[in-house]
């Protein structure tokens, strides 16, 4: 019987969460606002720009996903592609997140290109790494809780450094620019650390099968399809709000001093809630703990779009509630994704988490970039600005508190409704284990 990983053992392989996270935050929410505000960059040029990076992704995740699991060095599927992204990762960051002060969109298409397929070679054997160290129902949640809060952790960092020093002035060393060498000098020393010290879990599959096939078995798959159609619906309201964040505190609330203090106790309510979805999921399930984080989310958002102008205690108290539902959606859909698997693993015999976690990656992405294409453009049209010059219009702001506040309510809502009676509990999860042929571990 395979021995339950010691919580020592799961931080070692859950460390380079940090400086993943420490990026992940500016490149898909921070690093518009900085374009914009700092080097004065058109909102509408950046949104269509992210975009047709979000497209390249659309054909590159899954491509990437499909090589981490066909291909078998010896040293380790996982372990050796994790190793061989970091370098990429490094210069992505640098360039992104300290350009000279001349830079254009073109420029930040190109560098966000390299970034986004830097993340992409490590975070899909990284999470297929994880969803593979433990094998049962419970044991994916502490797994999976790891790696969340420490995603947290990196998060608190990605914004107390940049808003530390600000970014008003690209010429100075800028708090983005101390973001990159922090994470530049982190991220090889974490992602040694687990790549020496976590084992590479057995592999399950008993056969290989062809692309059409793999497929179908996907297609077939169908709590995966409905896992997938709630994610990307969370994933689309969570970006919402995620992108438009520093701006509704800016112009909306009009405190753009306290949005870093703001985002920061929203994060760190975050961290604070794992451990109490995790229990909840323990008592009831992986999905209704989810959901009813969801439900409660939507209800503490709801007074946002209404708040007068300087309400700085009400939107604390909505960042501090949000903040501990935050704690549900980075931790849950996770586990549950790495139980769905299970359903492609015993029906096609062939391990496959890289395609899957790819699956995934790509509809984070492509609700991102409905953001940028599609939302961002909007308020540009209805007289809102990123900048001082022009200033925006009253219809501008107005739309961009009701944007803020409402659009993720209308998304998580059908979440909700899709993953409430999901059909995958702990002793589906257990059943399938044995039909793979794997022994249960301890939790």
């Amino acid at each position: 019987m395979t021995k339950t990983l010691s919580s020592g053992k799961i931080a070692l392989y859950a460390l380079p969460a940090v400086p993943l996270a420490a990026l992940t935050l500016p490149l898909y929410s921070f690093i518009p606002v900085f374009y914009a505000e700092s080097l004065g960059l058109s909102l509408a040029a950046l949104g269509l720009t992210l975009f047709f990076v979000r497209l390249f992704d659309a054909v590159n995740d899954p491509v990437i996903g499909w090589l981490s699991d066909r291909f078998r060095p010896a040293y380790g599927r996982r372990r050796v592609w994790f190793a061989c992204s970091i370098p990429l990762l490094m210069l992505g960051v640098w360039q992104l997140f300290w350009p000279p002060a001349n830079a254009t969109v073109g420029y930040v298409g190109l560098w966000t290109l390299v970034l986004s397929v830097g993340y992409t070679c490590a975070i899909l054997p990284f999470t297929a790494w994880g969803a593979e160290l433990q094998t049962t129902y419970q044991g994916r949640s502490r797994v999976a809780g790891w790696r969340e809060a420490l995603t947290l952790v990196g998060t608190l960092i990605a914004i107390t450094v940049p808003f530390s020093l600000g970014w008003s002035n690209p010429q100075e060393f800028h708090g983005f620019a101390l973001l990159a060498v922090i994470i530049v000098i982190s991220l090889p020393l974490f992602a040694a650390v687990t790549v020496l010290f976590t084992p590479e879990p057995p592999e399950r599959s008993r056969t290989r099968i062809g692309l059409r096939e793999g497929l179908s078995h996907m297609r077939n798959n169908h709590p995966f399809r409905r896992l997938l159609l709630a994610f990307f619906l969370n994933g689309f309201g969570n970006s919402i709000a995620a992108t438009l964040f520093l701006l509704y505190c800016a112009q909306r609330l009009e405190l753009e001093e306290l949005r870093g203090a703001f985002i920061f106790i929203y994060f760190l309510c975050g961290i604070l809630g794992v451990p109490l979805w995790t229990w909840l999921a323990g008592k009831t399930s992986k999905h209704r703990s989810w959901c009813v984080a969801m439900i409660f989310a939507a209800i503490v958002f709801s007074p946002a779009p209404l708040l007068p102008v300087g309400s700085a205690v009400a939107f604390g108290v909505i960042c501090v509630l949000s903040g501990l539902a935050l704690g549900a959606d980075i931790t849950q859909p996770a586990a549950i994704q790495a139980d769905v698997i299970d359903i492609d693993t015993a029906a096609s015999g062939e391990q496959r988490s890289g395609t899957y976690f790819a699956l995934w990656s790509l509809v984070t992405k492509l609700s991102l970039a409905l953001t940028v294409i599609a939302i961002l453009p909007l308020l540009e049209w209805y007289g809102f600005s990123a900048s001082a010059t022009p200033p925006s219009t009253a219809v501008g702001i107005s739309l961009l508190g009701y944007v803020y506040g409402w659009g993720p309510i209308i998304m998580k809502l059908p979440a909700v409704a899709l993953m409430w009676h999901f059909p995958l509990d702990r002793k589906q999860v257990d059943s399938l284990r044995q039909s793979i042929g794997t022994d249960q571990l301890k939790t």
